[in-house]
């Protein structure tokens, strides 16, 4: 066998794999594969010592930095991993080669909580900088992100000329099924997990997503600190909670090995009743001055062991298998199996994902399926057992066929999910009404999630087209209070009456036309003019205009082609909402290519969509984060130097104020 090759395979997987994990917060397969897939790469540099190499991936701590999440900056205080062992055996083997250096050793025990890594910087007793791990030695400035965590303490009430900690960032579970639940209702990608969402919401560059979704943190190690911190270890994590007012890992000090074993045991009968996810326990000597003496080479660090928990994995019969429909018309298929108890928990239910996931597996009704948890919340199906399951079983199909409203499911291309098209199925009525009254289609301020479910529940709205006759039931809507009370019901329905007057590519942007966003409907707008001349475009007309493609054409054709929706639209034209652009308001192209960033307090306008729909206006376009891509900056701070304005500058991206961008606007060609 070439040894080398294998070798070369098994490390361009893995760091496939870490990349998936780390950078994109998107893994392919479970912790448990990637576990064994770095196993077998040890056993292999093992045994053939002459194939190891520096980029291997037993010597890289983790991901890498992502520039557009945020700055880059050096640890003051190296972010290592910490080695993982798969056995007791292994855990009382190293505990025992401490003890022969140091009988009196004791060791904390603790949560290993599944979530992304963050270091937090204090100066005199207050917080001055929080970075994620990064690859170890090089993480990213999260100080803004940090401050709107409730567990993160900004002002220590002992202050400490320095103090620096580690902590685990994490999602409970209840905050991450609302997370995604949000993510499904504004028609955006699910997050996978917990761990993944935490991550990904970390490096968001917008504060306000951050703390609407919730991050929690434990404490879990002093990085450096004064004497009193750097003695023990239980006792630094006891002065951090009850001084310091921070939220630490819930831990035990042990001394024999039975206490250890003991603690491992008990913190994993808690996977599944825990509100957050955990995958593995910690054992950690605690005399933090011994730890230098068990050096773990460059990637680990000293003085800790990490011990993972089997998977564990459960047969049951399938007995049903239901179908449900999503605010964006996604078909969700999920299994109803035999109830068995897994991690604590009795689970009876698993997601089938979509028919790629169901046809790979083999997946059908009766069939006895290996049913696993993994620390994870949601139960999900590893395979089938064949030689348990009737032989004559067959693979689940879904129908072609809406269980909601029976019209045709399409496969969205590239893509493996079916959704239905029908446009006024009520599956999907929640998610279209939200999406047109947001900010970026018809922009009615005071109809909220809240208030719209109120309303779908009452029968007040049926189609989006009944937002136009609130009005007539304003008293009944103060006396059940469905909007708020007298003066907010009135704010509410001033600003349906204002959104009469929108331009029309908004109303397009709020028909929840598939593919078509606000600056697409903008471009379709200023090109056919009017509403009438939209719906009679054919599909070579459709296709004609800039920025249009195939398949947006077609999603536009087939949508104003339903009956339904031409009796919407007659609706809202007699309803009197505006669908013909006014020309001597339509734009220009000279920003055409131009794309800009705003930030901070703005003076000329009265809130930040007024100064984008300026730059549209124009041709130019609005971005959310400062990149190469960026033709500028617009910040009346254009001196400051944190945040976008310090990384504009590191791109060599010009940071201009309002009063620029307007001479700039009347200046250009």
């Amino acid at each position: 066998m070439d040894y080398t090759v294998l070798y070369d395979e098994l490390k361009k997987k893995i760091k496939y794999h870490m990349a998936r994990y780390y950078d994109d917060d998107s893994p392919e397969i479970s912790d448990r594969e990637y576990d064994e897939l770095m196993m077998q790469l040890k056993t292999l540099e093992k045994e053939h010592p002459e194939l190891v190499s520096k980029d291997s991936p037993t010597r890289i701590i983790g991901g890498s930095t992502k520039r557009e999440a945020g700055v880059n900056v050096e640890h003051d205080v190296p972010m290592l991993s910490i080695q993982d062992v798969f056995t007791k055996e292994d855990v009382l083997e190293w505990v025992r080669g401490v003890r022969s250096l140091h009988p009196d050793a004791l060791f904390d025990v603790e949560q290993k909580i599944d979530g992304l890594s963050m270091s937090i910087r204090y100066e005199n007793g207050k917080l001055i900088m929080a970075e994620t791990r990064g690859d170890g030695l090089v993480g990213e400035d999260v100080t803004g992100n940090a401050l709107v965590i409730g567990d993160v303490v900004s002002s220590l009430p002992e202050a400490e000329d320095y103090l620096e900690v580690r902590g685990e960032v994490y999602m409970t579970h209840e905050n991450f099924e609302k997370t995604n639940a949000d993510q499904e209702l504004y028609g955006k990608k699910l997050f996978a997990n917990p761990r993944n969402c935490a991550a990904g919401t970390l490096r968001q560059l917008d504060s306000s997503v951050v703390k609407s979704r919730g991050l929690s943190m434990y404490v879990f190690n002093v990085q450096k600190g004064s004497s009193t911190y750097m003695t023990g270890h239980a006792a630094a994590l006891e002065k951090l909670s009850k001084v310091q007012g921070m939220k630490t890992v819930p831990s035990r000090l042990c001394r024999t090995d039975e206490e250890i074993l003991e603690e491992i045991d008990r913190i994993g009968t808690l996977r599944g009743q825990l509100p957050y996810d955990i995958d593995g326990a910690v054992v950690k000597l605690d005399n933090i001055a011994y730890r230098e003496d068990f050096p773990a080479g460059s990637k680990y660090s000293a003085g800790h062991i990490a011990y993972k928990y089997p998977p564990e994995e459960k047969e049951s019969v399938i007995r049903s298998i239901e179908l449900s429909v999503g605010m964006t018309g996604r078909i969700n298929p999920t299994a109803v199996f035999d109830p068995i108890r897994l991690c604590g928990t009795v689970v009876s239910r698993a997601t089938l994902h979509n028919q790629d996931f169901i046809d790979e597996l083999g997946i059908g009704i009766g069939q006895t399926v290996i049913v696993y948890k993994s620390g994870e919340i949601i139960p999900k199906i590893k395979g089938v057992n064949r030689e348990r399951s009737p032989k004559d079983a067959s693979v689940f199909k879904i129908p072609g066929t809406c269980p909601v409203c029976g019209f045709p499911v399409r496969r969205e291309k590239d893509s493996a999910d079916l959704r239905c098209i029908n446009p006024e199925c009520s599956a999907k009525l929640m998610k279209r009404i939200v999406n047109f009254v947001g900010r970026e289609a018809m922009d009615i301020r005071g109809l909220g999630v809240e208030s719209i479910k109120n309303l779908l529940e009452e029968g007040y709205i049926r189609d989006i087209s009944d937002i136009y006759t609130l009005h007539e039931k304003k008293e009944e809507l103060i006396k059940k209070g469905l909007v708020g009370k007298e003066k907010n019901t009135a704010k509410l329905l001033e600003a349906i009456e204002a959104s009469k007057n929108n331009p029309p590519e908004r109303l397009l942007t709020g028909l929840s036309i598939e593919n078509v966003g606000r600056t697409s409907a903008k471009t379709i707008m200023r090109h056919f003019g009017s509403f009438d001349a939209l719906m009679s475009a054919s599909l070579e007309e459709l296709t004609n205009v800039r920025d249009v493609g195939e398949i947006t054409a077609a999603s536009i054709y087939e949508f104003f082609r339903n009956e339904d929706i031409s009796r919407l639209m007659e609706r809202l034209r007699g309803y009197g909402l505006n669908m013909e652009t006014d020309e001597t308001a339509s734009g220009d192209d000279i920003l055409a290519g131009r794309t800009y960033v705003i930030t901070g307090d703005l003076k000329n306008f009265a809130k930040r969509e007024d100064l984008v729909s300026l730059i549209e206006k124009h041709g130019g376009k609005a971005a959310g984060s400062v990149s190469k891509k960026t033709f500028a900056l617009i910040n009346n701070d254009a001196a400051s130097n944190s945040g976008k304005n310090k990384k504009a500058k590191e791109l060599g991206i010009p940071v201009i104020t309002e009063e620029e961008f307007l001479k700039e606007l009347g200046d250009a060609p």
